[in-house]
């Protein structure tokens, strides 16, 4: 089920978000109070920091906007307390789940800046991956249907002449590619599954199988469009790929050493 903030204004959104901040004391700078209960400055910029994430630019128009609805907020929210709306389960559950989400998404950021990752780190991952990039890609085509005799039938098909897209479009089981005439775009063999790819890596351009190509999927016919050498990525092009993988293994790390101290029943 989709959130119900995607129905939301991006500034509407942001601002449904950062209301699952703590409150910062009323000493602090205020954006302005509603019958007496301040709205923090750090509210406004927490939204205006999410808006500038999604390209949203930080202007006097955006801050005025953002200002009237986190207003709006205020009095809205003092009136649903009133009402006694806090309360109530549903709405009680999805609070707690805001702020619980904001603390883990705080708590990890500061992770990551605590143990951020370096370039040597980085280099050595780079260094150590690039060996494995197979040398070849390739640009295949597929139909995939359920029983070996219709997929024997079809090469036939194909070989008196018959369109490869077209029947691919009509009788692939591929809903993924055979709109497109079973084209898979490119891609290294070991893309996919291993009878498909030692298949694919056997063919020259141009080239079909002759026999139907089985897998857990059911029968394949494949054919093999074109083929290059793969073009491997600089250190530099590939830098965001790789802290954000070297990133993602130390959170699950981190979480993995949490989970192991936690009594969980």
């Amino acid at each position: 089920m989709r959130s119900p903030l995607h129905r939301l204004t991006p500034i509407a959104a942001a601002i449904v978000l950062a209301s699952a901040l703590h409150a910062v004391p009323a000493a602090h700078a205020q954006v302005a109070t509603v019958n007496g209960v301040a709205i923090p400055q750090a509210r406004l910029d927490a939204v205006l920091k999410m808006l500038a994430a999604n390209k949203q630019p930080d202007t006097p128009e955006n801050r005025a906007r953002v200002k009237d609805q986190l207003i709006n907020n205020e009095v809205i929210a003092q009136e649903a307390v009133k009402k006694g709306v806090h309360k109530q389960p549903e709405v009680a559950a999805q609070l707690d789940l805001q702020r619980q989400e904001t603390l883990v998404n705080a708590f990890v950021q500061d992770y990551l800046k605590a143990n951020s990752v370096t370039d040597e780190v980085m280099r050595k991952e780079y260094e150590r991956v690039k060996p494995t990039i197979p040398a070849k890609e390739y640009h295949a085509r597929h139909i995939l249907v359920e029983k070996e005799d219709d997929a024997k039938s079809i090469i036939a098909q194909v070989k008196k002449g018959g369109s490869f897209e077209k029947i691919a479009a009509e009788k692939s089981k591929d809903t993924g590619s055979k709109a497109k005439g079973g084209d898979l775009d490119w891609g290294p063999s070991n893309r996919y599954v291993k009878p498909f790819g030692d298949a694919l890596a056997k063919l020259k351009k141009g080239q079909m199988t002759d026999v139907p190509v089985k897998t857990d999927y059911g029968y394949h016919i494949i054919r093999l469009e074109d083929e290059r050498a793969t073009k491997v990525p600089s250190f530099e092009e590939a830098k965001p790929q790789l802290q954000q993988m070297l990133q993602g293994q130390a959170v699950r790390k981190m979480l993995a050493d949490l989970r192991a101290k936690a009594k969980v029943e």
